[in-house]
């Protein structure tokens, strides 16, 4: 029952101004089959992170020269490539990484979407806007590129995550140097060789490694001007401090604790528990906005619950290339013990944990990193499994009486990305969206894709720093510039100047 085995070994090298080089090597494994070696990344150097930046920075003129249509006519060029790859490169993402097939899908057709969407606002970048015109002045302002950007892409939804940042650098005139994660550079690897082979060379350099090594300097670089960052919020900081040095612009979109509330006024329908499930259990739980936390009224608690658990009991847990996974491993062996941590630590403080669904080949699930659902009932609004982001399979489902209390419970964590109200008064769920200390909120949805392109996202405190997707993420990757031309400085400030004036 599963697809044809992709056997070959992959290998993501360090590419700079369109020329792979020679790097030390590290295995990558099958999070499904950890004895399975899918391919080996490079290990880049700071020496290679160098040689990386200055390749961009030599680039920037050049493309930046070019105009942002004709940026954006390469980049389509590019996208209807890349769009053509992904078969071959959802399988082999869902190998290097374990999400399952459909999921890998729409990870590596990310790369061709958001491109063709970024490509079709070149006309953001295209004139000056006048902000004044008198007698005296006219005004004029405009969006000028920043110079080399870092890309630094996590583990979990690479390819996607990647573009996000990648695309609108590239269409606001800004050469790019990427650093894959160790854990899953591989399908990302081949979409940016196969992008950079359609632009000018040095506009994107890729550098594998390790983020003590690779990461570090490409952060700290003095010729870097602007990084993306996606990742826990821990290492976020360590971005932000790395950055100080020449006052890099950042984007950072860290980790999230993302709490449903499920309101007195919501029908428990299959449809609302599908939902949440999906929410939850999407890519074995390792989404940035995925529920994190359940709240539901104590009227609809049981009733909820019982449903929830049910519904979940569904999922079949195995090798994402099976087409009758589910749900995949989780990616690696600290991800995996962390959550297994939680719920066992969950268990001892006297919960009642639910360990739901099924394996699809027990014989060889202790092969993989494969943890089945879990839900866990019972816990204090206070418990690690509740304040901490598990990203995992494992959700906590907690009642409430006080919707007051319900946003108290909400806010009261330093994450702040995601958030959702579920409710059949969408009025009233708008009004309890607006007290949530959360970037994006969404009414009767919460999963991949709630979040289209388009809309800005990023979140409040500890969640991150900017926001990304759409015309914020282009303003992102510019800097404002005005141009003021004065005709008449007389009325300025100061002595009177010698003559006339004019």
């Amino acid at each position: 029952m599963t697809t044809t085995r992709d056997t070959r070994l992959h290998l993501a090298p360090v590419l700079v101004a369109g020329q792979a080089r020679p790097a030390p090597l590290a295995p990558v494994h099958n999070p499904a089959r950890r004895s399975e070696i899918v391919g080996e990344h490079a290990l880049g150097t700071a020496s290679d992170i160098d040689d990386a930046v200055r390749a961009a920075h030599s680039a920037f003129g050049g493309w930046a020269g070019l105009g942002p249509h004709e940026r954006a006519r390469l980049l389509r060029d590019a996208a209807a490539e890349l769009g053509g790859m992904i078969p071959e490169l959802a399988m082999l993402l869902t190998r290097e990484q374990g999400k399952v097939l459909w999921e890998s899908r729409l990870d590596v057709g990310g790369a061709a979407h958001i491109l063709g969407y970024y490509a079709g606002l070149a006309g953001e970048l295209d004139e000056d806007r006048v902000l004044r015109a008198d007698e005296r002045v006219t005004v004029h302002v405009g969006r000028r590129p920043m110079g080399v950007t870092g890309v630094i892409v996590p583990w979990n939804s690479p390819v996607y995550l990647c573009f996000l940042g990648l695309a609108p650098a590239l269409l606001a005139g800004n050469p790019v140097v990427v650093k894959p994660s160790e854990f899953a550079p591989l399908a990302l690897g081949e979409v940016l060789a196969a992008l950079a082979r359609h632009l000018p060379d040095g506009v994107v350099n890729v550098v594998p490694g390790t983020g003590a090594e690779a990461g570090d300097a490409l952060v700290r670089h003095p010729l870097v001007r602007k990084v993306f960052f996606t990742g826990s919020a821990g290492t976020g900081r360590s971005v932000l401090a790395g950055a100080a040095g020449n006052l890099k612009n950042v984007s950072l979109e860290l980790g999230g604790n993302d709490p449903a509330l499920v309101l007195e006024s919501a029908h428990v329908t299959d449809a609302l528990v599908g939902e949440l499930v999906q929410g939850v259990y999407g890519n074995t739980g390792q989404v940035c906005f995925n529920v994190k936390r359940i709240y539901v009224h104590r009227s609809r608690y049981d009733d909820f619950t019982e449903r929830y658990r049910a519904a979940v009991d569904e999922i079949v847990v195995g090798d994402g290339l099976d087409p009758r996974s589910t749900m995949g491993p989780l990616n690696n062996r600290a991800q995996f013990d962390k959550v297994n941590g939680l719920i066992d630590r969950a268990r001892a403080a006297g919960a009642t944990v639910h360990e739901l669904g099924r394996k699809l080949d027990a014989g060889s699930f202790d092969d993989g990193y494969f943890l089945l659902p879990h839900v866990v009932t019972g816990l204090d609004p206070t418990a690690e499994l509740v304040a901490d982001e598990q990203f995992g399979p494992v959700v906590p489902i907690l009642p409430f009486d006080d919707e007051d209390d319900a946003v108290r419970m909400a806010n009261a964590t330093e994450f702040g990305l995601g958030a959702s109200v579920w409710s059949e008064d969408r009025d009233h769920a708008r009004d309890v969206a607006r007290r949530i200390h959360s970037g994006s909120v969404f009414l009767n949805v919460h999963r991949v894709g709630a979040s289209a392109v388009d809309m800005p996202f990023g979140g409040f405190k500890g969640s991150g720093i900017g926001r990304g997707h759409g015309v914020a993420a282009l303003e992102a990757c510019t800097e404002p510039q005005t141009i003021a031309d004065w005709r008449d400085v007389s009325g300025l400030p100061g002595p009177a100047p010698a003559g006339d004036g004019r």
